[in-house]
């Protein structure tokens, strides 16, 4: 049987296996039942980031759990769907296992990059690095991306790192996913917007910016050739971004596609 595959989907933050989601399994199975939904008419997958809450692996072992959701990735991969994962700041330590073993690039980029898709020009990435950020986040963001570091960090044992990991997670994440928040801040706002400014000066044809990171669901021109989307969450949302080749649209997935 031929499918015809014709769109390209984007999602990101689901930080599945992040301990202040009270039911890991049901969080677990919705994305699954998500992806299930689009792989017929899928021909790639943009995952932009923190789609894991924790992820390290060592050179022989990897973390438990996520069955479901890698075996879908791979069942996909096998059918011909592409799937591109960019790093993002929780799930930063994507080596060469997953890549490897369901099929998938692996993209770790500082703040994104230009692709074109259907011969559209976009620009994607995560979204934590697009744009100025403050001193203390850049300095550690090059800390947990130094392979000195990483060398050093894979030699502690699981049992140490990982509560450390998510309990961390937790503590940054709290209170900021119930309610949703409506809108990026002021701050993040203009931050945002003059990185998109500036691609567009850059790349005359660009006619979307992809991000994630920010938890906030935003579909707003940047000029007018440019549109800028922000992904949202899969933690108090269900968003996600689908192009067919000439538009993109932001949606909110209720269980059908």
């Amino acid at each position: 049987m031929n499918v015809r595959r014709t769109n390209t989907y984007f999602i990101s933050d689901v930080h599945l296996g992040a301990r202040y989601i009270s039911d890991a399994r049901a969080h677990e199975n919705r994305i699954v039942a998500f992806l299930r939904a689009i792989e017929a008419d899928a021909k790639a997958l943009y995952l932009l980031g923190d789609i894991l809450d924790y992820w390290f692996e060592y050179r022989t072992v990897v973390p438990r759990g996520y069955v479901r959701f890698f075996g879908q990735l791979a069942r996909m991969a096998d059918a011909g769907v592409r799937i591109i994962w960019f790093t993002g700041n929780h799930d930063i330590w994507l080596f060469d296992y997953l890549r490897d073993e369901i099929g998938m690039e692996v993209v770790d980029v500082k703040g994104g990059i230009a692709r074109r898709i259907d011969g559209t020009l976009f620009y994607m990435g995560h979204g934590d690095m697009f744009g100025r950020q403050p001193t203390g986040y850049r300095i550690l963001r090059s800390v947990f991306h130094n392979k000195v570091c990483q060398k050093l960090y894979s030699g502690l044992h699981p049992r140490w790192t990982l509560p450390f990991a998510h309990g961390w997670s937790s503590h940054s994440r709290k209170g900021q996913c119930h309610p949703p928040v409506p809108r990026l801040s002021d701050r993040a706002h203009s931050v945002v917007m003059d990185e998109a400014r500036r691609l567009c000066e850059a790349y005359p044809d660009l006619r979307y910016i992809v991000l994630g990171h920010h938890h906030v669901a935003v579909d707003e021109p940047v000029t007018s050739e440019c549109r800028l989307l922000v992904l949202g969450n899969w933690i108090s949302e269900s968003t996600y971004a689908v192009f067919d080749g000439s538009d993109i649209s932001l949606r909110e997935w209720n269980g059908e596609i």
